[in-house]
């Protein structure tokens, strides 16, 4: 499931494959990947890319003209670059460049979403402007993770998810920043000290970074694709020794999602 570092990934494959070269026409199928849209905006798309940006797991994409899309990859899909007349199995949308080449959005289950709007409103759309601290893009350090999660009671893991308070976690990287920073899961997120604050802010730009630093194709390989090695610490590993203290890492259900750790390193109740 793409989460910040993919969309990161996603964003810089745009940027390059548009980089001197302009759409010369769009498609888009009738799927739910348009639904609550105007495809037709979409398939009027034409000219050159003026900027390409990220917020949490979101693409902004503005082109000349004051065209633009917001392209959120939900759980299968992904932006790939095919050769002109090369068939591309699930592809719900084409942008057809100048050069030649197809961008396709794939996308198998069809939860990601394309969303046309003028360039200059992408980041005032609802789904842009309620997103919380981007770790990339933002200021993310004790002082804004404390501000942020306040005084909430709820589960450390569930909080991390919440994309208001911090954009572009999701399910492996909540787990990887809590395995390496020695929290529970299962801590009330307001009950950090300033040190575990301190703690997980670094945890967590240290899983964006080794993420970002595994993927060096042009394609994005999402770890739970069949033949995709799992680089991460913990996720994915129930039943398999902890990397740092040889424990057993442990798979349990937490709200609705399964969540990886280290009872031996990552200390703390679960609540029955």
């Amino acid at each position: 499931m793409p989460e910040l570092p993919e969309v990161e990934i996603a964003r810089r494959n745009l940027e390059h494959w548009l980089q001197g070269t302009a759409v010369t026409a769009a498609q888009a199928d009738r799927t739910r990947v348009f639904r609550g849209a105007d495809r037709s905006a979409f398939e009027r798309l034409r000219g050159r890319l003026a900027f390409s940006r990220r917020r949490g797991k979101t693409l902004l994409l503005g082109f000349e003209g004051n065209q633009g899309f917001l392209s959120h990859l939900g759980m299968t899909g992904k932006w790939v670059c095919r050769a002109a007349g090369q068939g591309e199995p699930y592809s719900r949308a084409r942008l057809v460049l100048a050069n030649g080449t197809v961008l396709h959005y794939r996308d198998p289950r069809q939860f990601g979403r394309i969303h046309p709007a003028p360039a200059d409103a992408l980041e005032h759309l609802p789904d842009v402007r309620r997103l919380g601290v981007d770790p990339l893009l933002d200021r993310l350090d004790a002082r804004a993770l404390k501000a942020v999660f306040g005084t909430s009671r709820a589960p450390l893991k569930v909080a991390l998810l919440d994309q208001a308070r911090v954009a572009g976690l999701g399910n492996i990287h909540a787990a990887e920043a809590l395995w390496r920073s020695k929290l529970s899961p299962f801590r009330p997120a307001g009950a950090l000290t300033d040190a575990e604050w301190r703690r997980l802010a670094t945890a967590i730009k240290a899983s964006i970074r080794f993420a970002l630093s595994r993927e060096t194709d042009e394609e994005i390989a999402y770890v739970e694709e069949p033949g995709t090695p799992n680089p991460f610490r913990v996720y994915g590993r129930a039943g398999k020794r902890c990397f740092r203290c040889r424990g057993t890492v442990h798979r349990v259900r937490q709200g609705g999602r399964s969540t990886y750790f280290c009872p031996r390193c990552q200390p703390g109740r679960r609540k029955s």
